[in-house]
């Protein structure tokens, strides 16, 4: 097997024109498309929902090229999608493709696993079942992509579902209460319950950790390889997994790292020196070209802080913390890989180490 990473610009939520031309130009099988990762223009929050548009278009794009429904374009292919490209940001999103390759697999190459739990409701959210789903639909994932060891894995996508203020109500009024009515903290929720159970799967946090008294209160419990985010648009989790397999053929290769906190550029240093890029400052225009797609997760940090310093971003009542760190990290990764086109998300919680967050990059070998 083989794997492909394609990125395309996205002038606006809707225009899947950079895919259209790459499939009639038969660069892209449709039917090859494995999952679909990236950064929309709305504000990240509940209430962004250019992320559904994006879903909707892309899926029947697909549809129209494979003869598949809409509908079974979504429950074949993750379409995860993350609001808000602040600051340098650019929007765009990312194409991953399985393919035959006849050459045979020469060493571990890029390997691709996707994986879906079953719907979850509102009261599922945050919860043991949320956290044990996800679990099993990662390893599920690692089965598929032939990824025999959890050191082998990189990155863990998880888009899970958000509720609005009508779906939370309605739990309750059937007798099965959410962990908040507060629709925009049951995301951090979810958020928290999925990356736990991305560590659970791999092995980074223990079963007897990774359970729902945990959740925003462990946070020695992370995973260092997940990237967890919540939206309208979808009601399971959706799962890719991403990692490095002999099974596998192809150039491409994937590294990650921890960030410690905001300003940990050491990290990123380290990450792409995995990759075999050389520089120690920024990444020529030469070197970026080998970069098929960056991912960050992050936040900020919940004391307040950064090296100790203050900061403000918890206490802005007029722009969310999320947007605040989106658009900081963003363009310090962006300033040394030289590349804006960088899947950035806010909401770190469980995901890197407390304060934090991870990078994961995918490059052509150098």
């Amino acid at each position: 097997m083989r794997a492909d990473v394609l990125r395309f610009g996205l002038p606006d939520p809707g225009d899947v024109s950079g895919l259209r031309s790459a499939i009639e130009s038969g660069a892209v099988d449709p039917h090859s498309i494995a999952a679909v990762i990236g950064k929309t223009h709305g504000n990240g929050l509940v209430n962004d929902y250019t992320r559904g548009y994006l879903a909707q278009s892309l899926s029947q794009l697909i549809s129209e090229k494979t003869g598949e429904t809409p509908q079974a374009v979504r429950q074949r292919i993750p379409l995860i999608f993350s609001g808000g490209v602040e600051g340098v940001l650019s929007p765009h999103y990312t194409v991953f493709t399985i393919g035959e390759d006849p050459s045979p697999p020469n060493g571990k190459a890029l390997a691709i696993g996707v994986g879906f739990t079953p719907d979850l409701n509102p009261e599922d959210i945050g919860r043991r079942r949320q956290i044990d789903l996800t679990a099993a639909a990662v390893q599920d994932a690692m089965n598929e992509a032939a990824i025999d060891e959890a050191a082998d894995v990189h990155f863990v996508q998880v888009k899970g579902p958000a509720f609005a203020l009508a779906d939370i109500i309605a739990s309750e009024r059937r007798g099965a209460a959410p962990v908040t009515d507060n629709p925009g903290k049951l995301v951090g929720c979810g958020r928290a319950a999925s990356a736990l159970g991305v560590g659970k799967a791999l092995g980074e946090i223990a079963s007897d950790r990774a359970v729902e008294r945990a959740a925003l209160k462990d946070f020695g419990a992370y995973s260092a390889v997940a990237s967890c985010s919540a939206g309208v648009e979808v009601r399971a989790n959706e799962i890719m997994v991403l990692g490095m397999s002999d099974k596998w053929s192809g150039p491409l290769i994937a590294t990650h790292a921890a960030m410690a906190d905001a300003l940990d550029i050491g990290a990123i240093h380290g990450a792409i020196r995995s990759l075999d890029f050389s520089s120690n400052g920024q990444l020529s225009a030469e070197q970026a070209r080998r970069l098929r797609v960056g991912f960050v997760k992050c936040e900020a940090s919940r004391d307040g802080l950064v090296r100790g310093k203050p900061h403000a971003m918890l206490n802005d009542g007029d722009i969310d913390q999320q947007r605040h760190i989106r658009a900081a990290v963003g363009a310090i990764v962006a300033s040394v890989v030289n590349d804006t086109a960088l899947f950035v998300s806010g909401g770190a919680e469980h995901q890197g180490p407390y304060g934090g967050g991870m990078i994961a990059l995918i490059a052509e070998r150098g």
